[in-house]
């Protein structure tokens, strides 16, 4: 052979498209590069190639030939020229990997590369790439040996070797240990491993490499629930035999995103069983990604679905709010009225919300015995008041102005306003118990310190959207034109694409024509659910967002919560600082 022998006919017809090879592209229609390397053994550390040889196919048509003897640099050993027949004096004229490569992967651009055992081919032309400064162009990768352990059955070949599923499929070129040739008897392996592969309706190249790998056999048995759906952004529904939604999800390529679930990639346990009770999948097309968001949160909600684990109750929130009467305590509630004088919230559970009313008892003096005062009657004080920790109004020890000014106003002025009240209280007991070395009873009211503002932040922003009779917006679409959202009262009543070169005016008017009505209700989220409330603040707040039109001036607090976001991030990062360290 040659130092480099190098010959490639034009590819005439080959379709300018293909480039970065989509995986829903059928295997006839796919580029393949098969490639075998020789080697001096050992691992993969940039050098070691001693042949490279590959071979360009589509269609059952060969395209172009590559093949070089390549100089390592290093001498070979005796066992490998016994086994290859190349010998030290083939190698001395032949060029380097360094300026091999530039040829190799030109060669293999757009295609998808093939191998025999390829994860130790693709490790030797990865760490060359590495040591040589080449950027390694990542194809897909399919492994004809991975591929025949799913096809072949052991009573049809008692191995997966090279030269055993030669002779099986009765390549034209049997291997012999040198690169081209091995190359040339993979193609012919491949051929006949594609031609069992109708069988098992594995029909593209996508479906090809990820039958290759472990995947159950209900994977396999059921990826056919993934063909025929949109390519596009939208809500997919998992459905069980009596149509009852067994999972929702959302995505930018439905197509894409419900085929992950039949690969070897997924392999969560309640995920597995929930394919193997479902029957069909149903997409649900949307405008844009905030509109299947959206309505994947709606979803979830009205049908709880049992695969399903996060925003499965969505209702399922509670309030932190002042009682009524004299002497007004905080309670955990789940519904919040008009007539109620101040809370905070929504939490998503009774947790948090004790652990901010913890936080204000620390920094107010809020009574926390749960009894019904009167202002007439006296009843018997606690141990709080005798440790200085209450001012016991059951005593009337404080008259209710008093009480309101101490305790009530800076809880409703935290809510709604101005916190710097309640963070000052806490700042200065987490100071005093730092320089006392108190470090443990420090960090717990930095927890309760930060559940504080966390709820302060969130409320106040839901607050200023849902005050909002409408707002309408517009975001960039990737492929021109603009993503159109209409809200009203935190709640999303409308969505839609603007094409490119068309004004988005006429679209904003069929929006607002067609969308949902929406009434004022009372809360920071009295149209929505608190999650769907802040997807649309995330979709607004984005730097590309740009607000069309508003019925108000949306605006939060200018002494508000948020001016404490740094302060909250700092609590929190401490805090997971110090669970690490406790789990470690």
């Amino acid at each position: 052979m040659a130092a480099q022998e190098f010959r490639q006919p034009p590819l005439a017809g080959l379709d300018p498209t293909v480039g970065g090879v989509d995986p829903a592209l059928p295997l006839y229609a796919t580029t393949f590069v098969v490639v075998d390397l020789e080697t001096t053994g050992g691992a993969p550390d940039g050098g070691g190639i001693t042949e490279i040889g590959a071979v360009k196919v589509r269609g059952g048509e060969e395209l172009g030939v590559l093949a070089t003897l390549v100089n390592p640099g290093v001498p070979i050993p005796p066992f490998i020229t016994v086994l290859t027949g190349i010998t030290q004096a083939m190698l001395l004229p032949a060029p380097p990997i360094e300026q091999v490569l530039p040829s190799f992967l030109e060669f293999v651009s757009d295609a998808v590369l093939v191998a025999h055992n390829a994860p130790y081919d693709v490790g030797f032309l990865k760490a060359a790439c590495a040591k040589h400064g080449y950027r390694w162009p990542n194809p897909r990768v399919l492994d004809t040996a991975a591929l025949a352990r799913r096809v072949l059955l052991r009573d049809e070949v008692p191995n997966r070797k090279l030269g055993t599923l030669a002779a099986y499929f009765r390549a034209a070129t049997q291997p012999t240990h040198r690169a081209l040739d091995d190359a040339r008897a993979t193609v012919d392996v491949l051929h006949g491993l594609i031609g069992r592969l109708g069988g098992h309706r594995v029909d593209t190249i996508g479906d090809a490499i990820e039958f290759a790998r472990a995947v159950t056999p209900t994977q396999r048995r059921k990826r056919h629930l993934a063909e025929g759906l949109p390519r596009s952004p939208g809500v997919y529904i998992f459905r069980a035999a009596d149509e009852r939604p067994l999972y929702v999800g959302t995505s930018r390529d439905i197509a894409t995103r419900v085929r992950s679930y039949f690969t070897a990639a997924e392999k969560r346990a309640r995920i597995s069983e929930m394919l193997a009770a479902a029957e069909r999948v149903e997409a649900v097309e949307c405008a844009h990604s905030l509109e299947a968001e959206v309505r994947e949160l709606r979803l979830i909600a009205a049908h709880a679905p049992p695969y399903n684990r996060r925003s499965k109750y969505p209702e399922r929130v509670v309030w932190l709010k002042l009682t009524d009467g004299p002497y007004p305590r905080l309670s955990v509630v789940r519904e919040i009225s008009p007539g109620d004088r101040a809370y905070l919230g929504p939490f998503t559970s009774r947790r948090a919300a004790e652990l901010a009313a913890a936080g204000f008892h620390d920094a107010v003096p809020l009574r926390q015995c749960t009894h019904r005062l009167s202002l007439r009657t006296i009843t018997p004080a606690c141990a709080l008041a005798e440790l200085g920790r209450c001012p016991a109004p059951c005593e009337h020890r404080i008259s209710p102005e008093e009480y309101d000014a101490r305790a009530v106003t800076p809880f409703a002025t935290a809510t709604t306003g101005d916190p710097q009240p309640v963070v000052d209280a806490l700042l200065a007991r987490i100071e005093a118990l730092s320089a006392a070395q108190r470090y443990e009873e420090a960090a717990a009211l930095r927890s309760r310190l930060a559940a504080v503002l966390r709820a302060a932040v969130r409320m106040q922003r839901l607050a200023a959207l849902s005050g909002l009779a409408e707002v309408a917006a517009a975001h960039p679409a990737a492929g021109g034109g603009w993503e159109l959202a209409l809200v009203r009262h935190g709640r999303l009543a409308g969505a839609g694409v603007s094409p490119p070169g068309v004004h988005p005016r006429p679209t904003l008017t069929a929006i607002r024509a067609t969308a949902e009505t929406v009434p004022a209700g009372h809360g920071p989220v009295p149209a929505a659910s608190p999650e769907e409330s802040e997807r649309i603040l995330s979709w607004l707040e984005r730097p590309e967002t740009r607000l069309v039109e508003m019925s108000a001036g949306w605006s939060s607090p200018v002494a508000g919560a948020a001016r404490f976001r740094d302060l909250l991030t700092k609590a929190e990062s401490a805090a997971s600082r110090q669970l690490w360290s406790e789990r470690s």
